[in-house]
């Protein structure tokens, strides 16, 4: 019997793989499709150390408890790395159709065998620095693994026994530091030349070993499981316990090996051996290693027709830029949708915050934030000027721990009264709070997010960030977040839903209120945009709502394991998912709610651990006008006619049939968001305003 879910893990290689048909897309610039390829090659680095790992840590257990879709770990694993090798010929047939196509378009790769006189002088001068830099290591097949560091280019040197060797084999690595440059710029005539430094340490590599021959010299990289669990109940400190969990990561199992398919068996084996892998785990490729390196090259100067057109964020026409966002926000909610509105009215914010003398406090969730933080910056300031800040900080934000750990620091150091997340769960939300002092008492400002404190990705991803000064939204959130910061019983809110404690049952509740409206011969209706749905008791919550008629369409970029148009179970739900320039990331719900629209936006996704082992928050969204625009969001993406792929019941993404004209629903949003904000300028222009001189009152 076929399951009513689809396997969570095979799901999102489906998503990696409409990530590389974006790479495959012919209408797409150039070096467009590049950061596509890149893309892909890193999204599968990541779920190789963290889903892959998980699975091959719970195989080796002998665990054969099965998921929601029927599957053990072995099964999970022996189906992924099967769809991860006709991924793999993907990838790679993809990368040679883009060199060619980049060369023309005067982008070149240089190899060893096709240098010029020029370039060679170059190229052994490179050497020469890098021979200073590199240290190789002999390496034993009988003693135990040197320390390799994860996902890093390293060179396998086979030398030919010398008399004196015990062994039959004689080995070498020299490691190739993350600060060492992938790509060596060459002279050219025109255009771009480089050449990898590998193919560099290759051409070269006999000079490491004087009096030996090298017999072959063939790069290799590593992917390590780093789906380790902190183990908060023994740590007496996060802080290290954080630290600690960073080096594990470096001499953990190995859970991938790359490497060139030109390898000799003899070198293979011995690989295998030394990294105690077996041939699962072993991927050899017919090109270079590390695509997701490709991505320095998409910023290359002077390659501007091979790019998209640059898209600039629009101002908000419900910000006023010659008003405080405190002015502003007191008139009315705000609601931005990035990176088509700006980010700034949210730095203006917290750097109005942090000087304004009437403002008293600043309460921030951090998870991840950009590496020169305006944010940090200024809640550092406000600190420093004697305002009570707080700044919950999430440690255990994967793969950005470190930095977090370095800026939490600075921060405790400027006075920040800094919390490293909670016991047991990971701080997801995205919420600020400012308290101030004002005429009529205090009031506090609010900002709910889809998306992190990070000016930098906020012009990458589609996120949602509304703004108020709503007296129960404000209450909501200071009683939720003195909650979390602190032993105090869980509060009960007004409007807000806090994952792990109400968030899922306020879902589930409204999706059974939408399904008892149908039932009773009213008009019921579901719209939901998120990055993940996977949360078995959501879907069949879906499932029952469908079965009773309720209309259901869902936008779910990524994991969906809800298994849509399946007759007698879900044949009222849609699944579209939107793959385009920009990363989709908001979520945003809707509920018909008997003719009422209730619109919530919300921090989490519809994924069992987002519900059960984070903290998030579900915000209602009230206000008319704020309200209306996140529907005509939702439409849009609904209701795009060129980007979104359409989920059928047996898990294949169809593409839309291409219309003359049509356009994806990201360049429809930038083209309204221009045009409001060109009305909004128009509209100014027909105001005249007399100018008051500074003091002279009304």
């Amino acid at each position: 019997m076929t399951s009513k879910y689809f396997n969570r893990e095979l799901s999102w290689l489906e998503f990696n793989q409409r990530v590389l048909d974006e790479a495959l897309d012919e209408s797409i610039p150039l070096l467009e499709r590049l950061k596509f390829l890149a893309i892909t090659s890193s999204n599968l680095d990541e779920f190789f150390a963290v889903r892959v790992g998980g699975l091959q840590m719970l195989d080796e257990r002998g665990v054969t408890k099965t998921d929601p879709a029927g599957m053990t770990p072995r099964q999970q694993l022996d189906a992924i790395r099967a769809r991860n090798r006709r991924m793999t010929d993907e990838r790679y047939a993809c990368y040679l159709e883009l060199e060619p196509a980049l060369a023309e378009a005067g982008l070149r790769f240089r190899r060893p065998d096709d240098l010029s006189s020029r370039q060679t002088t170059t190229v052994e001068q490179l050497f020469e620095e890098l021979y200073a830099v590199v240290t190789p290591r002999a390496v034993n097949a009988t003693a135990e693994a040197p320390l390799l560091r994860d996902q890093t280019i390293i060179i396998a040197v086979r030398l030919e026994p010398g008399p004196e060797d015990d062994e039959p084999e004689c080995y070498a690595f020299i490691p190739l530091s993350r600060s060492i440059a992938r790509f060596a710029t060459l002279p050219a005539e025109a255009g771009y030349e480089c050449i990898r430094v590998e193919d560099v340490i290759g051409m070269y590599a006999d000079r490491f070993f004087p009096g030996r021959r090298v017999l072959e010299s063939v790069p290799f990289r590593i992917c390590r499981n780093a789906d380790l669990t902190l183990r908060e109940d023994f740590a007496a400190d996060l802080l290290e316990e954080m630290e600690l969990i960073l080096d594990l990561r470096q001499v953990s199992a190995c859970v991938r090996l790359e490497t060139s398919d030109a390898i000799s068996e003899e070198t293979l084996g011995f690989l295998k051996r030394v990294l105690d892998v077996d041939e699962t785990q072993v991927e050899r490729v017919p090109g270079p290693l590390d695509l997701a390196a490709l991505m320095t090259l998409g910023g290359l100067p002077g390659f501007d027709e091979l790019r998209y057109k640059p898209w600039e964020p629009q101002p908000s026409p419900a910000v006023d830029l010659t008003m405080s966002m405190f002015d502003v926000l007191a008139r009315q909610d705000v609601v931005l949708y990035h990176p088509f509105n700006s980010f700034e009215p949210v730095l203006r914010l917290i750097d109005e915050a942090a000087d304004d003398p009437d403002v008293l406090a600043i309460k921030q969730t951090l998870y991840r934030t950009s590496r020169e933080s305006p944010i940090v910056a200024a809640l550092r300031r406000a600190a420093e000027k004697g305002k009570y800040v707080t700044a919950l900080v999430e440690l255990r934000a994967r793969f950005d721990e470190a930095r977090n750990i370095e800026w939490a620091r600075d921060l405790e150091r400027a006075g920040v009264q800094v919390i490293y997340g909670l016991k047991g769960l990971k701080t997801h939300c995205k919420v600020l709070i400012i308290i101030r002092r004002e005429p009529l008492g205090i009031r506090r400002y609010v900002h709910f997010g889809t998306g992190n404190y990070n000016e930098s990705t906020a012009k990458l991803y589609t996120d949602v960030s509304f703004l108020t000064s709503d007296e129960d939204l404000g209450a909501d959130a200071t009683k939720f977040f003195n909650t979390i910061n602190g032993y105090a019983q869980v509060q009960r809110l007004r409007k807000l839903a806090a994952a792990p404690i109400t968030l899922r049952e306020k879902l589930l509740s409204l999706i059974g209120a939408e399904k008892e409206h149908k039932r009773q011969g009213h008009k019921a209706h579901i719209m939901l945009k998120c990055n993940s749905l996977s949360d078995p008791k959501i879907i069949d919550a879906l499932y029952k709502a469908s079965k009773a008629g309720v209309k259901i369409e869902a936008s779910v970029r990524g994991i969906c394991c809800l298994r849509p148009g399946v007759p007698g179970l879900s044949e009222n739900i849609t699944v579209t998912s939107i793959i385009d320039r920009y990363l989709e990331h908001s979520r945003i719900f809707y509920f018909h709610h008997g003719g009422d629209d209730l619109v919530l936006i919300s921090s989490a996704d519809c994924m069992s651990r987002n519900l059960d082992k984070r903290v998030e928050l579900l915000v209602p969204v009230e206000t008319p006008a704020c309200r209306d625009r996140l529907v005509e969001i939702l439409h849009c993406c609904l209701n795009d006619p060129a980007k979104a792929r359409r989920l059928d019941a047996d898990g294949e993404y169809t593409r839309p049939e291409p219309t003359p004209g049509a356009v994806g629903s990201q360049e429809e949003l930038y083209r309204r968001a221009c045009e409001n904000s060109r009305q909004a300028d128009q509209a100014k222009r027909l105001v005249f305003e007399p100018y008051r001189a500074p003091g002279s009152g009304t």
